[in-house]
């Protein structure tokens, strides 16, 4: 296994653990009541986007494979604004969360939500981040033949797109947890 994988696995490991013992956290401090708490429609809509997401991403390596650049950046491009979409929606739900009356002070449990959601979206700017580096190199090297001949052959750039693939699905199934533990647990 390539050392960057696994550096990948490891801080996927610990991520893992980390929201684990934020949710644990979160129920230990009584979580919220049923009646008071309802969860943001835009909460919704962002998994959505995030699954969205993960659907056009899964199909870029079969693109790469294929030599379409093309399509590669276009597929990309869509992740790209499923993903900035999704971040929108979380901020917008955070307001619905307020007008909800749940706010930093008072019970514990609203902190924790606002931070579980935070620290989500700080991940997946991570990987938003390396997601917009593929795009705009994919756009740039498919101007040119060379470059596309280079970069199809770049035995480094299937690893790129193999680790950004896991860690996006991950971000996925991570939030998507979150999103039912929240929408049925809570």
């Amino acid at each position: 296994m390539h050392p960057v994988r696994m550096l990948l696995y490891l801080s996927m490991l610990g991520i893992g653990i980390l929201f684990f013992i934020l949710v644990v956290a979160f129920f230990r401090t009584g979580g919220f009541h049923l009646e008071s708490f309802q969860m943001p429609k835009l909460f919704s809509v962002s998994t959505l986007l995030l699954l969205f997401s993960s659907f056009t991403l899964n199909r870029v390596p079969r693109f790469y494979r294929k030599d379409k650049l093309k399509k590669m950046a276009r597929y990309l491009g869509f992740t790209l604004a499923f993903g900035v979409s999704f971040v929108i929606a979380q901020f917008i739900g955070w307001n619905e969360i307020s007008a909800s009356g749940v706010s930093f002070t008072g019970k514990a449990s609203g902190t924790y939500l606002y931070l579980i959601t935070a620290l989500h979206i700080v991940h997946l700017l991570g990987g938003l981040i390396f997601l917009s580096y593929l795009f705009f190199k994919t756009l740039h090297v498919n101007a040119d033949g060379v470059r596309s001949l280079i970069f199809i052959r770049d035995p480094y750039r299937i690893l790129q797109l193999t680790m950004l693939n896991s860690y996006w699905n991950f971000m996925g199934f991570l939030w998507l947890g979150l999103y039912l533990v929240f929408l049925f647990l809570v």
